[in-house]
């Protein structure tokens, strides 16, 4: 049953890859603008000025584009699973995400950003039931 969650980790990893890239592609080409409500409060101010948006919308697309490729990674690991190598990067960039949603989260109630760290907690749990049951298995 924990392989099979594990494998179902992979899957969501591999749909937010995908999600991650084009998204990221479509803010760097500026054909979409940012949702002030998925920034923090600090980042919202660099909305107000055109030049400054202009540029934070393409630093945004990259990064979201980079955090895309990451979590193709950690789909392949989770899927893959051959090695401690991969645990370790898939329960990085787990731990990672939670903050990262935790952050942006951080006083204001957003669905998607919600759903999504509800999700990362379920697969780090998932992540620490499987490396358990290695560890007693062997």
């Amino acid at each position: 049953m924990v392989k099979i969650l594990v494998i179902i980790s992979g899957v969501f990893y591999g749909v937010l890859c995908v999600f991650s890239i084009v998204t990221g592609i479509i803010y760097m080409s500026g054909k979409r603008k940012l949702n002030p409500l998925e920034l923090p409060d600090k980042f919202v101010r660099k909305l107000e000025n055109e030049n400054l948006t202009k540029r934070f919308t393409f630093d945004a697309g990259l990064l979201t584009f980079v955090v895309g490729i990451v979590q193709g990674i950690t789909a392949y690991s989770l899927i893959i699973r051959n090695n401690m190598i991969n645990y370790y990067i898939a329960l990085g960039f787990t731990i990672f995400s939670i903050g990262s949603v935790a952050f942006k989260l951080k006083g204001k109630i957003n669905i998607f950003p919600l759903l999504k760290s509800i999700a990362y907690i379920s697969i780090l749990i998932v992540l620490l039931l499987n490396q358990t049951r290695i560890l007693f298995i062997h």
